[in-house]
């Protein structure tokens, strides 16, 4: 604490505008999960029409994450980040315009236009986090500001439970609250945010702190395509397929408890807090657990992949959900997988900040989401389908596939990067 002090911590207030950015992207992407029953009846959906409608928001997800992380690392945080939010404040905002003669086309399209400007946040974030934090301490920082993912799907069933009624009066509400949060975070965002280097408010010793294992991004810009033919960039992909888990729990979670347990949108509230108050404790700790293995000496390569490790071993057990008769073992092996998956995330968010340098992070996050959201896709439209033809039975393949995967993926992203050696400015390997 007197470290911190003599130092000085603006660079913990640029952290709570992440947080503050990223509650507010989530608490806008889960409405509609958790409104998922309740629509569903509203509008006569099919899980096949449903999953088209998520499936929308990923292909925008997809396509933005390709161009939303090069265009951050080109305008910069500051800009890129003001831009991207105020696209997903438009669309979200939107869904509450959609009319029932045309509900599954208006909702797909206020998906997607959500889906893009969502697909900045995470760039713009990571990016970021290795301009403010040095890299023994970004494992923590990422988990700090990615628990925020949490923060807002836990806001979003209690919001819908308060304002919407059991029959869907006013489940327009919600869609439009984030309107006049997403105004305060940017004049906030433009109020306070300078490179740490050039900021009057950070000291010189705190500035030596931030760059003390990296040093300051130069105004060399890095074309998109650099990035593509790295294995690393693949790697971190190849993790990143695990984000289709993260949307099964957050997009199908509601329908699951609904489909199998009978919860409904009143009784909702408590279940999501359970799961996703663990999954805030499962990010804060995933990032911290490795940043506590660097500074015992271990070199990052080990202490970022023995954290995987475990959290691959944590979510084992959610394979057993749709076999368990228990509403609330059900939730609780949900809410420890949603844990490890949130400590997963922390850490291989911080693998493009511990071998990239900070002018291709965004890039290479954002190639990284696109592979996640088409993994997304492919997973909603499978299980759609087999739901609609093989009722229940498909959230048994589900939650096999969720728990199981994380273990194959490590062990292919240790083949494709078994050294994680930093990469300098040209992205050469530097030498040791």
């Amino acid at each position: 604490m007197n470290e911190t002090k003599k130092i000085g911590n603006y660079r913990y207030r640029i952290l709570a505008l992440l947080m503050f950015a990223t509650t507010i992207n989530y608490f806008d992407r889960s409405i509609i999960g958790v409104l998922a029953p309740t629509l569903e009846k509203m509008f006569g959906w099919s899980n096949n029409d449903y999953a088209n409608i998520m499936i929308s928001f990923k292909v925008a997800y997809a396509l933005g994450m390709l161009s939303m992380g090069g265009l951050i690392d080109r305008l910069g945080t500051k800009k890129g980040y003001t831009l991207s939010i105020a696209i997903w404040s438009v669309f979200g905002m939107m869904h509450a315009l959609v009319r029932p003669g045309f509900s599954v086309i208006g909702f797909a399209a206020a998906r997607f236009g959500l889906g893009f400007g969502e697909s900045g946040n995470f760039p713009a974030a990571i990016k970021t986090t290795a301009e403010w934090f040095p890299k023994k301490d970004r494992a923590y920082a990422t988990g700090l500001f990615n628990a925020a993912t949490s923060i807002g799907a836990i806001a979003a069933p209690f919001v819908v439970a308060w304002i919407v009624e059991e029959d869907g009066t006013n489940w327009q509400i919600p869609f439009l609250i984030t309107g006049a949060l997403s105004a305060l975070w940017v004049f906030l965002w433009f109020r306070m945010y300078k490179k740490p280097e050039v900021h009057p408010k950070v000291s010189k010793e705190e500035l030596d702190y931030i760059q003390s294992d990296s040093e300051a991004e130069n105004e060399e810009k890095l074309p998109w395509k650099s990035v593509l033919d790295k294995r690393q960039t693949w790697a971190f992909a190849l993790a990143k397929v695990t984000d289709a888990v993260w949307w099964f729990y957050l997009f199908w979670g509601a329908k699951f408890l609904a489909d199998t347990f009978q919860v409904d949108i009143h009784n909702i509230a408590l279940p999501f807090f359970v799961i996703y108050i663990l999954a805030d404790g499962g990010s804060i700790l995933g990032g911290y657990l490795s940043g506590a293995f660097i500074k015992k000496g271990w070199a990052i390569n080990k202490a970022r992949k023995v954290t995987l490790l475990i959290c691959a071993l944590i979510i084992l057990p959610v394979c057993f959900v749709a076999v368990t008769e228990n509403k609330w073992v059900a939730i609780i092996l949900i809410g420890i997988a949603a844990a490890g998956h949130q400590a997963w995330s922390a850490n291989i968010f911080t693998l493009v900040s511990d071998v990239f340098p900070k002018k291709a992070t965004a890039s290479v996050v954002g190639i990284g989401g696109m592979v996640g959201a088409v993994a997304g896709i492919l997973a909603d439209k499978a299980l759609g389908s087999v739901l609609d033809t093989a009722g229940n039975s498909g959230y048994f393949w589900a939650f096999t596939i969720a728990g199981s995967c994380y273990l194959i993926i490590l062990g292919l992203v240790h083949l494709l990067m078994p050294k994680m050696t930093p990469l300098d400015e040209n992205l050469n390997p530097v030498k040791e």
